[in-house]
């Protein structure tokens, strides 16, 4: 697939070095006579340039049995360029910190195509297909997601995803805790068929134990038609074990939208979980009309693997040197290499002062998402100064979080909810937690989303004294173009697809969009005259 579409990129790029290109110099006899000259050729359109471009596309991905719709997102700022200049990076207004002006342009959409398989029954399926999940509460949610859709290519019966009870989190939470196991198998219904468990009958009846094997991360589709369907015809019962991340990025378009209907709106939390998340949601909205959720990731555990250093001095890096010996495959890193990669997360100082540099003042709400911070109440008091209204789960609700203490889980699923209801949410690093929330942000309306861009805003904090805060202020502006949560940071092929869920992210039509635009630019010009 990925030749696929380098190849029509390629044509694509090439059609459009043979356009001709707009001469504004007007003013000389020589050049007024080359235009009358040319006018005697019949101008090409935009549309029909397109329009063959399109076509020519379309054919090929007929013949190699790839789809060409990654292109639709291309041809229409071709056929419109001046209008859809204004969603891209083009043009931009001043940004608004709170909402994006152009989320309105777009839609989740995640509907089942009409020649898409419907789910098979359980006794018409290959076999019964169970899953081992793997980490946290996040990567285990790729997980479950991957499960259905791979359930889905070797028409098997899914049995409800076993959780991970042996990771570093050690939670013996199952499924059934913390996801709505009825609301998960009648949503997916016409998809995949899935049951609680293998029936027992079955079970009895099967000469050998059922087959447990590891597929690598990110196979493809023909993979698991090629190595695990056979199997599974065989065995009629097959286990994958480990499973996070075990299924390809790139998919076909209807496989890539069934993923996002189980994990956007399949996946529905218990109503024990729902309901305190909700109520810490609405004591957060009744404090303040707009608050940030952040989500630190500061943890032990996160600074040890990122193999970074902080600034503790011999204490730190003994101490975290011990955590990371639990990892016996991870390479030695020099933390300065690192640093300069802008693979290490940001202190919670450093995430309050590129709070600050965006325009966020220090009467702004704070939610912050966490669990055990490196350094504890020192490490986290210059945020708090920077933002003195700053609120955990812990400090909205001290009694009805008792329940769910032993569990990290249930606790990770509390600040999902809080974090996905925020106006603004920002993330520390790019890992699980980060990359789901910001892929639903993205596909229920590109809520605002930062992302710090490590990489340019490292050599900033560490030369901040040298320079004035308008320069610095500034300069952190520009290095967060890009990682801000626009609609137009999606892009067809870019990242992890539940970062970046393109497949699930529709434009309104473009007659809406105009008309749209043409009613908001009367209202300001008549509120200019007014004014």
């Amino acid at each position: 697939m990925g030749v696929a579409k380098m190849g029509r990129f390629s044509l694509l790029s090439t059609n459009l070095s043979l356009l001709p290109q707009p001469n504004n110099n007007v003013n000389s006899k020589q050049h007024n006579h080359v235009v009358c000259c040319r006018q005697q050729r019949k101008p090409i359109s935009w549309s029909v340039v397109c329009g063959l471009m399109l076509f020519g596309l379309g054919l090929i991905s007929l013949l190699t049995g790839h789809m060409a719709s990654d292109l639709e997102w291309y041809s229409q700022r071709l056929v419109h360029p001046t209008f859809y200049s204004r969603l891209d990076g083009s043009y931009r207004a001043p940004i608004d910190i709170w909402k994006s002006h152009y989320s309105k342009y777009y839609y989740g959409c995640s509907q089942r195509g009409r020649n898409f398989p419907s789910a098979v029954s359980e006794r018409m399926s290959n076999g019964y297909l169970l899953i081992a999940t793997s980490g946290g509460l996040n990567q285990q949610r790729t997980g479950i997601t991957d499960a259905v859709v791979v359930a889905h290519i070797l028409n098997a019966t899914l049995v409800v995803p076993e959780l991970d009870h042996h990771s570093f989190w050690k939670d013996d939470s199952d499924f059934i805790n913390i996801f709505d196991v009825d609301w998960f198998i009648s949503y997916l219904a016409k998809d995949v068929t899935i049951v609680r468990r293998v029936p027992d009958k079955f079970m009895r009846s099967m000469e050998k134990p059922p087959y447990t094997m590891r597929v690598p991360r990110k196979s493809d589709s023909e993979y698991y038609l090629d190595q695990v369907l056979p199997i599974l015809l065989r065995r009629q019962v097959v286990q994958l074990t480990k499973f996070d991340y075990r299924l390809a990025s790139n998919l076909d378009n209807e496989l890539q939208k069934l993923r996002c209907r189980v994990n956007y709106h399949a996946l529905r939390f218990t109503e024990p979980i729902q309901e305190l998340g909700q109520r810490l949601v609405m004591r957060m909205q009744k404090m303040a009309r707009r608050f940030i959720a952040v989500h630190l990731r500061f943890e032990p555990d996160m600074l040890a693997f990122s193999g970074c250093y902080f600034g503790g001095g011999e204490k730190e890096r003994r101490e975290l040197g011990e955590i990371r010996k639990r990892w016996t495959t991870l390479p030695d890193l020099s933390p300065d290499g690192e640093r300069k990669r802008g693979k290490c997360p940001l202190t919670p100082h450093e995430v309050g002062l590129m709070l600050r540099a965006l325009g966020f003042t220090n009467d702004t709400y704070l939610y912050v998402a966490k669990g055990e911070i490196y350094g504890g109440d020192e490490t986290m008091q210059p945020l708090k100064d920077l933002f003195p209204n700053m609120y955990t789960k812990e400090m909205l609700a001290e009694e009805e979080l008792v329940p769910f203490l032993p569990f990290s889980s249930r606790l990770a699923a509390i600040d999902y909810i809080v974090c996905d209801e925020s106006d603004v949410f920002v993330t520390n690093n790019n890992g699980n937690m980060a990359k789901i929330i910001a892929g639903r942000r993205r596909y229920m309306g590109h809520k605002r989303t930062i992302r710090p861009n490590a990489k340019k805003l490292s050599p900033l904090f560490m030369g901040r004294h040298e320079m004035e805060w308008d320069t610095f202020a500034r300069k952190v502006k520009a290095s967060q173009k890009g990682f801000m949560g626009e609609p137009d940071e999606v892009r067809p092929g870019r990242g992890e697809f539940h970062e970046y869920p393109s497949s699930c992210i529709c434009q309104r039509p473009l007659v809406d969009l105009e008309l749209t635009t043409k009613a908001e630019t009367r209202v300001n010009g008549s509120r200019r005259i007014s004014s």
